[in-house]
């Protein structure tokens, strides 16, 4: 079902009060910066705000909802499975995590999964598992994982230390020792990096890395290095983890983003569209890595029957409506499109990258334009789009997104860079 034909829903009546801004503050804590809008509800490509303004939305929950809003297969799912069993211990079996670990393994080089609740928590599940790996595999008493400068892992202690950005570590310290950050593809900086490490009482014991940063810029990786990397991975023991936590299930135009580079990794993470918006994570490994034993790692939440019933539906979805073509096509008429656009405005757009749907228009350093102010514009139009860093705008619509809502979103742009540049 396409999302034109799910805007034709009903409206379903909120029960919740009027919103009030002043309220919300008075009772939330302010760890977001957020736009102005309460948004209410959805279906499809499109929200509607408490007001009832109508948006295209190309932030997707920030690249998560994978079917959009009020996906039919979607309710189905969340309705059944909440009749049948939403939630018991990991102390018994769950079937509906076995089928849905058994669908990851069979669309995948991975040979066992872990679920827990979000991305943080599955990175966090990966740096574990490298940890007890590099100490009683690889012997290392104090071993490191190397990830990127512009990286982005997560907002727990440690993954937020693996994130090379220290805008989000500032005033968290002391931070988790075991990380050691190098220039996202470049080889040389690996190289170096492992050579150096290897000489002293540390040892590099796993590399952490996206197969694209996501909110470092929409930065694709580079074929050659990754491939090097696995290389210095396959030659020193070294575990190699993907964080596909953005960039997975389907948004970069092919099931995982891995499969864009010619490599495997060892280990791999997974969240956002994994479950369509329903809150779920997932850490992935090979055989030969997968040595958690009971009780040193596990989750209350984590795989229960609701979230992986939903999943399930979603990972079927995209199979079977061949989703995926449709997001190598609709994004390759979306950078096409941003492209023509930034040929219009070469003094402020220096370049629009990206694979499958996730995408970033890039502004030129020199410009005063800011992500931010092209995303604020676009909104007065009815699109809404997300900041990936202070330089570049990011397109991240539901993978379900029709050619129409494209062309729609690329006026928007349009009318929205040129109120902005006026």
């Amino acid at each position: 079902m396409s999302s034109q034909s799910l805007v034709e829903q009903p409206i379903i009546p909120s029960d919740i009060n009027e919103f009030n801004a002043d309220s919300f503050n008075q009772a939330v804590m302010s760890t977001y910066g957020r736009f102005p809008i309460a948004l209410e509800r959805g279906a499809g490509c499109r929200v509607w705000d408490t007001q009832g303004k109508e948006y295209l939305d190309f932030v997707a929950g920030i690249a998560t909802c994978t079917l959009g809003h009020a996906h039919p297969v979607m309710v189905e799912a969340v309705t059944r499975q909440i009749q049948k069993l939403h939630h018991v211990s990991n102390l018994y079996y769950i079937p509906e995590q076995g089928e849905l670990a058994k669908w990851i393994v069979d669309h995948s080089c991975a040979d066992r999964v872990f679920f827990c609740n979000s991305g943080a928590e599955a990175n966090e599940a990966a740096i574990k598992l490298a940890r007890k790996y590099a100490h009683t595999v690889l012997e290392i008493a104090h071993p490191i994982i190397l990830t990127a400068h512009a990286s982005f892992h997560g907002r727990t202690l440690a993954t937020v230390t693996a994130t090379g950005q220290p805008k989000y570590q500032k005033n968290f310290d002391p931070l988790v020792p075991g990380f050691h950050y190098v220039n996202y593809n470049d080889i040389r900086a690996v190289e170096a990096a492992v050579t150096e490490l290897d000489e002293g009482n540390y040892r590099v014991g796993a590399i952490l890395i996206e197969p694209l940063q996501g909110e470092g810029g929409v930065r694709p990786g580079d074929v050659a290095y990754f491939q090097r990397l696995r290389q210095i991975c396959d030659e020193t023991g070294i575990l190699l983890i993907f964080d596909e936590v953005q960039v997975g299930m389907g948004r970069s135009g092919k099931l995982w983003g891995y499969e864009h580079l010619g490599v495997e990794p060892d280990i791999f993470t997974s969240a956002k569209g994994l479950g369509g918006g329903i809150p779920i994570g997932a850490m992935m490994s090979k055989k030969f890595c997968d040595i958690f034993e009971p009780g040193e790692h596990a989750s209350t939440f984590g795989g229960n029957p609701f979230v992986c019933g939903v999943a399930l539906s979603v990972c079927q979805t995209l199979e079977k409506e061949n989703i995926l073509q449709n997001v190598e096509e609709q994004g390759a008429h979306l950078r096409e499109g941003l492209r023509a656009i930034a040929l219009k405005y070469p003094q402020h757009i220096s370049q629009v990258r990206g694979w499958g749907l996730i995408n970033g228009m890039e502004i030129k350093a020199d410009s005063s334009l800011t992500a931010v102010d092209v995303v604020k514009a676009a909104m007065d139009e009815g699109l809404l789009l997300v900041p990936a860093g202070p330089k570049v705008v990011r397109f991240v619509p539901p993978l379900i997104v029709t050619e129409a809502e494209i062309n729609e979103a690329l006026k928007a742009v349009e009318k929205a860079l040129a109120k902005v540049t006026a």
